[in-house]
């Protein structure tokens, strides 16, 4: 049976990537639907899909009038696709750091009934060319730190190329869904366990962009390593009730 993707990419002032990246996702899925959820880009990266998806066809442009967030830009997106019924939903970036030649290989697990498939940088055949020491210690450490508070059982749950079937989507309720950035990507993994969703984790390589400026900033590191640790707390008090458990009952293959 085949799975309707469609491919879910957050812009914001990336006028010089736009064109490469929906051409690479064209390639490498063929088939599949493409929404970018524009912040009001002043740089007119919004008008540029537009004209591709004239060009190309099935690619979309959600405009959004201001920088709201990574979250709220995957919220939107996904309530999006689900209205219209996608099947599936890749998350990616549009900077050419989450590489469009994956995505085949991200897709296929879900054929064999995988709810979140994470593209890892910390499974073997997974890499991160170039960083320095300390970027690599920062997120290998805030991985280890999550997983381990929050019972994850992956090795990268802030990682940002991934696709969720619509099945878990739907039974997620997104409006309870508040954080952004790398607490978002851990969120979401932890809403799939907690909802009985299976998760695995596929090798990417990811790459410094070359092009734009980078959206990361330290609010947004601080805002993950806050939000792991206010779970984790409730974590242990919902253990610590009477007939309490840590998790309701999930599969999770590592």
């Amino acid at each position: 049976m085949s799975v309707s993707v469609l491919v879910v990419i957050p812009t914001y002032n990336e006028a010089e990537n736009i064109h490469r990246v929906l051409r690479a996702v064209r390639v490498a899925l063929p088939d599949a639907g493409i929404l970018v959820v524009d912040d009001g880009s002043p740089d007119g990266t919004a008008d540029m899909a537009e004209q591709l998806g004239k060009e190309a066809g099935s690619i979309e442009v959600l405009r959004r009038s201001t920088k709201s967030g990574l979250g709220s830009a995957y919220r939107a997106g996904f309530a999006w696709g689900l209205e219209r019924g996608w099947d599936a939903f890749v998350e990616m970036d549009a900077d050419l750091q989450h590489d469009p030649g994956a995505l085949p290989g991200l897709v296929a697990p879900l054929a064999d009934g995988v709810d979140l498939v994470v593209g890892s940088r910390y499974v073997p055949g997974g890499s991160i060319p170039n960083w320095h020491w300390h970027r690599r210690l920062l997120s290998q450490g805030g991985n280890i730190y999550a997983a381990t508070l929050l019972g994850l059982g992956i090795k990268d749950s802030t990682s940002g190329f991934r696709v969720y079937s619509a099945r878990i989507l739907r039974s997620i309720d997104l409006r309870d869904v508040r954080a952004e950035g790398y607490g978002f990507q851990i969120e979401m993994v932890r809403q799939v366990l907690d909802h009985g969703g299976r998760v695995v984790e596929v090798p990417i390589r990811f790459v410094d962009r070359v092009e734009g400026e980078s959206k990361m900033s330290m609010h947004i590191v601080v805002e993950a390593l806050v939000l792991v640790t206010w779970w984790a707390a409730l974590r242990v008090v919902n253990a610590l009730r009477p007939g309490g458990r840590t998790r309701p009952s999930f599969r999770s293959t590592p």
